[in-house]
C-alpha cells in the first residue's frame, strides 16, 4: 500500500508540473518554429566555414534560432561539418541550438525564476567563448581531419531524418509577408509538430524523474550531496557536480528543467543549476553518438572541453550574479503536487492548447503526416536534401541516390 501511495504521490507531482508548464512549452515551441521557418539551412552552412570571432558569433546566433532537441542539434552539427562548416562553428551551433533557445528560457522562468533564464543565456555565451578558444588552442588539425573522415562515413545516430529536414519558408518577401502567408502557416505548423515529436520523450521522462525525485528523495540527501550547510563549499561544488548528475540522468533538452527545479529546492548552488542545464550535450546516449560521428578520441575531447566549459560558466555565473544580488533568496521552484486550480495558468493552458490544436490540424491537413515516420532517417539519406515545407503540396521525402 505504501508503494502505491508513493507512486501516486510521484505521479501527482509530475502531473502538477506538467500542468504548470504546458502553456509555456507551447509558447516557446511556437516562437522557435517561427524563427526556424525564416532561417534557411543552406544559408547557415555558407556562413560557418571559419572559426574566427565573427563565425563563432554567427554560429551562436543561427543555432539559437534553430532546433531545441539535443539529438537533432547534434545531428545537424555533423551535417554542417560534413558540408564545409568548421568543427568549432559546428560545436558552437550545437551548443546554442539546445541551450540558448526561447522555449528553454520561458520554461526556466516559469518553473524556477527569471534569474535562471538570465543566467542560462549569459552562461551560454560564456560557455561558447570557452569552447571556441579551447578548440582553437588544444584541438589539432590532424584530429579534426580524422573526425571529418569518421563523419563522412555517415553512421546513423539519432533524429537523423529530423535533422535533415529543411522546413523553412521558400517564398520571397518581407518578414511579415512570408510569415503570414499560407506557406508560412504551413511551415510553422510543420516545425512546431516535428519539434514536439523530437523532444516529447525527454519531456515525459524528465517530468517523471523530477516527480520521483521530488516525492521520494528526502531533502536531507540533497542537502548533504550539495554541501548546503557550507555556503562557500556549496558554491564551489555545485558547478562541478551539476553536469555529472545531468550526464547520468540520460535526460536532455527541455526535459532537464523540472529536475533542475528539484535540485534547486534541494540545495544545489545557482551556478550548479546553470551547469546542470548545459550538460544535456554530454549525457551518455549523446556521448555514444559522438563516438559514432567523430571517433573515440574526438568524443573524449568534446566531453573534456564541454565539461570544463560548463563548470567555468557555472562559476562565472555563480559569483557574478551573487555579487550583483541576482541570486533568488527563496528556493521555491514549482515542483510540488498542488493539483489543478482555476487560475491564470488554467486560462493560459486553454488558450495555448487551442493554438497547438490549430497547428496540429494544419500539419496533418497539409499532408505532412509521413514526415513523422522519417524522423529517424537512414545514413543514405543524409547527403541529400530533406523534406521541405510544401507550397500547397505534400512534403517530398529525400530520394536516395538522386
Amino acid at each position: 500500500m505504501r508503494i502505491l501511495d508513493g507512486l501516486g504521490h510521484a505521479l501527482a507531482v509530475a502531473g502538477t508540473m506538467t500542468w504548470e508548464i504546458t502553456w509555456s512549452l507551447i509558447l516557446g515551441f511556437t516562437l522557435s518554429a517561427v524563427l526556424q521557418a525564416l532561417v534557411r539551412r543552406a544559408a547557415v552552412t555558407r556562413l560557418l566555414g571559419g572559426d574566427g570571432p565573427r563565425t563563432v558569433a554567427l554560429a551562436a546566433g543561427l543555432g539559437a534560432a534553430s532546433s531545441s532537441c539535443s539529438y537533432a542539434a547534434v545531428a545537424v552539427a555533423r551535417s554542417l561539418f560534413r558540408k564545409g562548416a568548421s568543427f568549432t562553428a559546428a560545436m558552437v551551433f550545437e551548443i546554442a541550438s539546445t541551450n540558448l533557445v526561447i522555449e528553454l528560457g520561458v520554461i526556466l522562468a516559469l518553473v524556477i525564476s527569471w534569474q535562471f533564464t538570465a543566467a542560462e543565456f549569459a552562461g551560454g555565451a560564456i560557455m561558447i567563448v570557452v569552447v571556441a578558444v579551447a578548440f582553437r588552442l588544444f584541438v589539432s588539425d590532424r584530429l579534426v581531419q580524422a573526425a571529418r573522415v569518421q563523419a563522412d562515413r555517415g553512421l546513423a545516430g539519432s533524429m537523423e531524418g529530423h535533422a535533415a529536414m529543411d522546413m523553412s519558408i521558400t517564398a520571397e518577401g518581407s518578414f511579415w509577408r512570408r510569415l503570414l502567408s499560407r506557406d508560412g502557416y504551413t511551415a510553422v505548423s510543420h516545425i512546431f509538430v516535428m519539434e514536439w515529436a523530437a523532444v516529447i520523450r525527454d519531456i515525459i521522462i524528465g517530468l517523471l524523474i523530477a516527480g520521483a525525485a521530488g516525492a521520494w528523495v528526502p531533502g536531507s540527501f540533497w542537502r548533504h550531496l550539495f554541501l548546503a550547510g557550507h555556503p562557500l563549499a556549496a558554491r564551489l561544488w555545485g558547478p562541478v557536480i551539476g553536469p555529472v548528475i545531468s550526464l547520468l540522468s540520460f535526460v536532455c533538452s527541455i526535459g532537464n528543467v523540472p529536475l533542475a527545479g528539484v535540485l534547486w529546492n534541494g540545495g544545489i548552488s545557482f551556478g550548479g543549476v546553470t551547469a546542470f542545464i548545459f550538460a544535456d550535450l554530454i549525457i551518455v546516449p549523446i556521448l555514444v553518438i559522438y563516438r559514432k560521428y567523430y571517433g573515440t578520441k574526438m568524443m573524449l575531447v568534446i566531453l573534456g572541453i564541454f565539461y570544463a566549459a560548463m563548470v567555468t560558466a557555472g562559476y562565472v555565473i555563480e559569483f557574478t550574479f551573487g555579487s550583483l544580488g541576482l541570486i533568488p533568496a527563496a528556493r521555491a521552484a514549482r515542483v510540488t503536487a498542488e493539483g489543478i486550480q482555476w487560475n491564470y495558468t488554467t486560462v493560459l493552458n486553454i488558450i495555448f492548447l487551442l493554438l497547438a490544436a490549430a497547428l496540429l490540424v494544419r500539419f496533418f491537413r497539409s499532408g505532412a503526416g509521413p514526415m513523422l515516420k522519417m524522423m529517424g532517417g537512414s545514413p543514405e539519406e543524409h547527403d541529400h536534401p530533406g523534406p521541405r515545407a510544401p507550397s500547397g503540396a505534400e512534403p517530398q521525402a529525400p530520394v536516395p541516390g538522386t
